[in-house]
């Protein structure tokens, strides 16, 4: 599990992080480097930058100091079987992050899936350093690196020909053996599935075209019809390709490690990028949870740490009843302005406090709104609030501003309750 980074001259500011053991919610602007923090505590875990990996990518470039002078990237996690300090420094020569040469420590499972629908897996089994002839010690497949169309159509091999058939094969192999590995993907469906009465089921296998010879997956509908794979929205996609990847990424996992006479790890890393992606607000209220409950339907007894990136107050409300201080943790990224000085980003743990309406998310540090209503309301409001404080009121420029006001706002706006009692009582409204 990651448990701490500290960032100096690289990325919007410097920071220094301390992760919870479980679940790590991320929210802030665009643009502030959410996306970056993730990037990094990938590297953190695997020394691969994913666009070194897959050059289709594009995004997971390599991170560079910002500034001259001296860049260092700090972090620490629980490995295999003990917990690793680790410090890098930015090469400027060999434009490259140095450290301490040989093998690094073993994280465990790291799942990346990033906001474009792309997908990175490093594999303890199959990703981790071995020892050659005469006692060499080189790094073996650096990870599997999928951009999006690949989680779909496969990701070709480096050493061999496949490193991954791809979600539509694999699917339609494994529901025609009707093995463990369709057994896991049906469950992780169900977990993942937005609601209990819409619960994800594959359908039966068919062809979408003459010119394509590949069995198609489809999936079951509210409405009773059965939705090819490619068809899907993509709201079901990204919830599919998520189900997809972390059946693939733990079926593997076993296969290797069978085939090397290891034991399973029970440890797995989850980042997610932009986690309510596409996703309807009743998908929203359950994609964290879910995510956390998912592995557990995989893997017997796995420790799963999650760190997510949102911009959903949804997704914010929904962890509220299950929110631990003890094992979670809440970061966000602000751009803060000082007067007569440049803005400054920073990198702030915050407490987490049950805030139960999603408006008053909105409104709340997370994403720093003035209100939950439109640009327009929020503006009308605040000139009626003004008219309201003052000790004369204008009648006619109150009467005006009413008829704005009626205009933008609902019947039961709470608002209206004091406009009226005020209108009322001084005589401009009747």
């Amino acid at each position: 599990m990651l448990k701490h980074l500290k960032l100096r001259n690289v990325g919007p500011a410097d920071a220094e992080l301390e992760f919870g053991p479980r679940l790590n919610l991320i929210t802030g602007d665009n643009g502030l480097g959410k996306s970056f923090l993730l990037d990094i505590a990938w590297w953190s875990m695997t020394r691969k930058w994913p666009a070194e990996v897959n050059s289709k990518l594009t995004a997971g470039k390599k991170a560079r100091p910002r500034a001259e002078g001296e860049a260092k990237l700090e972090f620490s996690f629980t490995g295999k079987s003990k917990s690793v300090d680790y410090t890098s420094s930015y090469s400027r020569r060999d434009e490259a992050w140095t450290g301490k040469a040989g093998r690094p420590a073993n994280p465990g499972l790291v799942l990346y899936a990033m906001a474009d629908g792309g997908f990175a897996v490093w594999d303890p089994a199959r990703n981790y350093w071995r020892t050659q002839q005469f006692g060499e010690e080189v790094q073996d497949r650096p990870a599997y690196v999928f951009s999006p169309a690949q989680v779909w159509d496969g990701l070709p091999g480096i050493w061999s020909d496949w490193q991954c058939n791809g979600l539509i094969r694999d699917w339609a192999g494994w529901q025609k053996e009707d093995g463990a590995a369709f057994e896991h993907l049906c469950a992780a469906l169900k977990v993942l599935s937005p609601d209990p009465k819409e619960i994800l089921e594959p359908g039966e296998l068919t062809r979408i075209s003459l010119d394509d010879a590949r069995d198609m997956p489809t999936i079951k509908t509210s409405y009773g019809n059965e939705v090819p794979l490619a068809h899907a929205s993509s709201g079901m996609r990204r919830i599919i390709a998520l189900a997809y990847l972390l059946v693939w990424a733990w079926e593997e996992h076993q296969q290797a490690a069978k085939l090397l006479g290891e034991a399973t790890t029970n440890q797995v890393v989850f980042l997610i990028d932009e986690v309510e992606s596409h996703l309807h607000p009743k998908w929203q209220r359950r994609i964290i949870p879910a995510l956390l409950n998912v592995m557990q339907s995989l893997v017997a007894g796995a420790e799963v740490q999650v760190l997510a990136v949102t911009h959903s107050p949804l997704v914010m409300a929904s962890v509220e009843p299950s929110f631990d201080a003890a094992s979670d943790a809440w970061f966000d990224i602000d751009l803060v302005e000082e007067d007569d000085e440049e803005p400054t980003v920073e990198f702030k743990k915050r407490p987490f406090v049950r805030l139960g309406d999603v408006s008053r998310w909105l409104t709340s540090d997370a994403f720093d709104l003035g209100s939950a209503r439109s640009l327009e309301v929020e503006e009308v409001l605040l000139r009626a609030a003004d008219i309201l404080s003052e000790a004369d009121i204008d009648h006619a420029k109150a009467i005006a501003l009413d008829g704005e006001l009626r205009g933008l706002l609902g019947d039961t706006d709470p608002f209206w309750i004091r406009w009226r009692y005020v209108g009322e009582k001084q005589g401009w409204l009747r």
